[in-house]
C-alpha cells in the first residue's frame, strides 16, 4: 500500500518517515513541505540516507495529492493547515491520519474556543478520535479521517479512564502536572527554544487553559462516561523528547491499590504498548523514548486518600507519529505491532 506524508519536515514527519521507510506492509510514496520542496529527503533528513528510495520533498499541493494513487495520508501539520488538506483528500477517497488537533474535537464550539475557526467543519461527523488501547473498533468501518491523540491527553488518558470507568477514582479534584521534553513545541526558530534558554530551566505554561485540556476532558466524558473537570498544569522540561506525566487523584471509598492494578490489567490485557509497572516503580522518560510505549504506575496514599499515578511516553512516538502508524496499522488490518517492534 502506498502512503504519504504532508508536512515532512517537521520533528513529527521526520519520525514518520523514519517509521514508515522500514515499515514491512507499505510503501513511502511522496513527502511533502513547502520549506524543503525539491531537496532530496536524505540531504533534510540525513539519517535516512541509503534507505530513502531516491525520494525528494515536493509542493504540499492539496489537489494534485488527491488526484494521485496513494491510499493514505498522514498529515503532520498545524492545526488550521490540516483540516483544507484533509477536506481534499477525503473527498477523493483518500484514507486521513491527521496529527494536528483539527478533527480531535468532536464539539465545534469547543474547537472555536480553543483554536478560533475550523476550516472543514462538514469533516467533524465523518472524522474520529482514536486512542488504539480505548477507542471502541467501530472507528474501523466509520472513519473517512483518523484523528491521531496528542501527547499529553495519551499520556493522561491511558491511566485515568479505565480507573474511573471501574469507579476505583473520583471524578473530582484530579490534579495533572505533565512535564514535556521541548520537541512538543514542534520545530520552530523561537527564543524560548534556544538551548540557552532552555537547558537547565524548567517552567508551567498554559496553565488554566491550555489547548491540549479541550481533549482530554471530551475525550473523559466520551471513554469513561460522564463529565470530568480535571485541573492540567502543563510543564516544559529541559529534554528534547519524552512526557512524564502524574495525576492525584482522590480514591473512591473502599478503592485499593489492588483493584486499580486489576482494572489496568484488565483493560490492557494483550496491549503491546502500555506496561503496567509494580507499585512504586516510578516510569521514566529515559525508559521510553524511542519507542510506541506508555510505562504507568500507582500508588495509594493512605495520609491523604489520594491515589497517585504516574506514566512516561516517547511525545514523538506514542504522543504523535508512533501512535499514528499504530492507528494506520489497525485501520488496514495489519498487525498492530508493524513497524513498532
Amino acid at each position: 500500500m502506498k502512503v504519504g506524508i504532508v508536512g515532512a519536515s517537521g520533528y513529527s514527519g521526520e519520525v514518520l518517515v523514519r517509521l514508515l521507510l522500514q515499515h514491512p506492509r507499505v510503501t513511502l510514496a511522496a513527502v511533502t513541505s513547502r520549506s524543503q520542496a525539491g531537496k532530496p529527503l536524505a540531504a533534510v533528513i540525513p539519517a535516512v540516507r541509503g534507505a530513502d528510495r531516491g525520494l525528494t520533498f515536493t509542493d504540499s499541493d492539496p489537489a494534485a495529492l488527491a488526484a494521485g494513487d496513494i491510499d493514505l495520508f498522514f498529515l503532520a501539520l498545524p492545526h488550521g493547515a490540516a483540516a483544507s488538506y484533509a477536506s481534499a483528500l477525503a473527498a477523493a477517497g483518500k484514507r486521513v491520519i491527521d496529527l494536528s488537533a483539527d478533527f480531535r474535537i468532536a464539539d465545534l464550539s469547543t474547537y472555536e474556543k480553543y483554536y478560533g475557526r475550523h476550516h472543514a467543519p462538514e469533516l467533524l461527523p465523518h472524522a474520529r478520535f482514536v486512542l488504539p488501547e480505548l477507542t471502541p473498533p467501530a472507528w474501523r468501518q466509520e472513519a473517512r479521517v483518523v484523528a491521531a491523540p496528542g501527547c499529553y491527553p495519551t499520556s493522561i488518558l491511558v491511566p485515568l479512564v479505565p480507573l474511573l470507568r471501574a469507579g476505583i477514582v473520583s471524578r473530582e479534584h484530579i490534579v495533572v502536572n505533565s512535564c514535556s521534553g521541548v520537541s512538543g513545541a514542534g520545530k520552530k526558530a523561537e527564543e524560548t527554544y534556544l538551548f540557552c534558554e532552555r537547558a537547565e530551566s524548567m517552567k508551567a505554561y498554559g496553565l488554566v487553559k491550555h489547548r491540549h485540556l479541550a481533549e482530554i476532558e471530551e475525550q473523559l466524558a466520551v471513554l469513561a462516561g460522564a463529565r470530568t473537570a480535571i485541573q492540567f498544569n502543563p510543564h516544559l522540561a529541559p529534554m528534547r523528547r519524552g512526557i512524564a506525566t502524574t495525576i492525584t487523584v482522590p480514591a473512591a471509598p473502599g478503592a485499593t491499590i489492588d483493584r486499580a492494578y486489576a482494572a489496568w490489567r484488565e483493560a490492557y490485557a494483550g496491549r503491546a504498548f502500555v506496561q503496567v509497572l509494580a507499585s512504586g516503580e516510578t516510569p521514566d522518560t529515559a525508559h521510553v523514548v524511542g519507542t510506541n510505549r506508555v510505562d504507568l504506575s500507582a500508588v495509594h496514599d493512605p495520609r491523604t486518600g489520594n491515589f497517585v499515578i504516574t506514566s512516561a511516553e516517547d511525545n514523538l512516538m506514542k504522543g504523535a507519529s508512533g501512535q499514528a502508524v499504530q492507528i494506520m496499522n489497525l485501520w488496514c488490518g495489519f498487525d498492530e505491532t508493524a513497524g513498532l517492534a
